[in-house]
């Protein structure tokens, strides 16, 4: 049973959680702040985490069982746990199903508004798979669809959306498209034999890295603009200098001639990025009292 856990935590990423969970937390917090004037309850925080877990578990299975065929054929996910044989697509069906129970129970426990919009959550996280066979904008779609997360913490604990709950939601969608991008240049090759569509398939990775540099200079605003939309101070403005400086190494890392660093730029980076904002975020409104 440990061993079937172990397969079915490598074939969503668990580990890449580390990505949108930070930024949902600081929808929450800074939501909260904002609009209620205080920080959200411990019950709130808990139903968030648990309604990340359904939502992400539940897109990342429905992908895998999607692009089981694709995957079998890619020398690069070939050894993933559904074309390797390691977990049926009905096994995974079930954990979708599973997954998908967990966010609805999680997000009724929430705000009525986050209940009403959850129906166009799951269209985008059911929808994204798909994307890649019709359309190069897929990482546009993928950043929207992930960038509900954060969205989602601020709706979950204001039921309602602002101004800046928009360039926020923007913003961290920018920031995930961008990433994909730069992701999606070692499969180039595999892309184009298939028919399959992406920025670098449909553009080169020369200019999909340029396009890429591009989204994260949005990102850059945008989470600038907060500072100026609410009362984060410099503490604030520290992280986003550091969150800045890690998207410049990102894109110094991985050239069109080399991307042996691809991952460290995805998967490393980013993630430091993530927990780097939410964390100065959230000195800045509890420590300073903002």
């Amino acid at each position: 049973m440990l061993k079937k856990a172990k397969i079915f935590l490598e074939m969503i990423k668990f580990e890449h959680t580390l990505f949108a969970l930070p930024f949902a937390f600081m929808g929450a917090i800074l939501g909260s702040v904002v609009v209620n004037g205080h920080l959200p309850g411990w019950g709130q925080i808990g139903w968030i985490i648990m309604a990340m877990f359904g939502a992400r578990s539940a897109a990342m299975g429905l992908n895998r069982v999607i692009d089981r065929v694709f995957d079998a054929r890619n020398p690069r996910t070939a050894g993933r746990a559904i074309p390797a044989g390691l977990i049926s697509s009905k096994e995974a069906i079930i954990f979708i199903v599973i997954s998908f129970t967990l966010l609805f129970w999680s997000t009724a426990n929430l705000s009525g508004l986050s209940m009403k919009l959850l129906p166009i959550a799951v269209f985008f996280l059911v929808f994204y798979s798909y994307t890649k066979r019709f359309t190069w904008a897929c990482h546009i779609i993928l950043g929207f669809t992930v960038a509900l997360a954060p969205l989602g913490g601020w709706v979950a604990v204001t039921d309602g959306v602002t101004l800046t709950a928009f360039i926020f939601y923007v913003s961290i969608a920018f920031w995930v498209a961008g990433f994909d991008i730069v992701y999606a240049c070692q499969d180039y090759e595999i892309d184009k034999k298939e028919g399959l569509h992406s920025i670098p398939s449909r553009f080169g990775i020369a200019n999909a890295l340029r396009i890429a540099r591009w989204f994260h200079a949005i990102t850059a605003i945008g989470l600038l603009t907060l500072f100026y939309l609410t009362d984060l101070s410099w503490v604030y403005l520290i992280g986003l200098i550091a969150a800045n400086g890690l998207l410049f190494y990102e894109h110094k890392i991985v050239n069109p001639q080399n991307l042996s660093r691809l991952n460290t730029a995805f998967f490393t980076l980013n993630s430091v990025l993530s927990i780097a904002v939410f964390v100065f975020t959230l000195v800045d409104l509890v420590v300073l009292g903002k």
